[in-house]
């Protein structure tokens, strides 16, 4: 996956709590067998009047005016900003590869779904989780701003802005390091992959009866 170290960004605030993952990816998407073309699809039910289906080209629907990704302003937003349990529901891995594929590369809410904010984390999409009060100022910075960019550093796990917003996160270690160098689970344990054949060389060789 694409490490992540700094992210600069236009930030689109969807100003909500509880999002659930049906609502990030609807049901009917889900009947596709690739990883890929989920993009497209998120949030579908708000975004769109029409009902969608998995092929459907974008330029064939009826946008909603009114739903925030489709406000000309935050063309182009690669920030997600919401609030709290952002992600609940179901653990479909659908719901990050879509956020991720439409083309946000960080989620900034007031707190996330467990699953889910490890399922951003192996795919290569930064959950960051800030606080009440750090939150409701981006808010109110995003909606008289047209255009604000925040700049986010893994490395120093900070949040920031031209107009002086600076805010520190807390993340896992292992996570953060997976996430720097652009690797989930089974890369990290591939890198021991000498000692992992040298270790069953030397265990199944004193065991000849296995």
């Amino acid at each position: 996956m694409q490490p992540f170290v700094t992210h600069t960004g236009i930030a689109v605030p969807l100003e909500r709590d509880n999002v659930d993952t049906d609502a990030i990816m609807p049901k009917q998407f889900m009947k596709a067998i690739a990883r890929t073309g989920f993009g497209p699809y998120v949030f579908d039910e708000w975004r769109f009047e029409d009902s969608g289906y998995y092929g459907k080209p974008a330029t064939e629907r009826l946008p909603k005016p009114d739903f925030v990704l489709n406000r000309p302003r935050y063309a182009g937003a690669s920030i997600l900003l919401a609030g709290r349990n952002f992600g609940c529901g179901s653990s479909r891995e659908h719901a990050p590869w879509a956020l991720q594929q439409y083309g946000f590369r960080v989620l900034i809410a007031r707190s996330f779904a467990d699953i889910f904010y490890n399922n951003c984390c192996k795919n290569g999409m930064l959950p960051v989780v800030l606080t009440g009060d750090e939150i409701s100022y981006l808010f109110k910075a995003v909606d008289k701003t047209p255009g604000y960019q925040l700049c986010v550093d893994l490395l120093r796990r900070s949040v920031s802005a031209s107009d002086g917003f600076h805010a520190h996160f807390d993340m896992e270690l292992a996570q953060r390091t997976h996430l720097i160098e652009g690797i989930d689970e089974v890369g990290a344990t591939l890198k021991h992959a000498e000692e992992i054949t040298n270790f069953e060389a030397t265990y199944l060789g004193g065991r000849p009866w296995l």
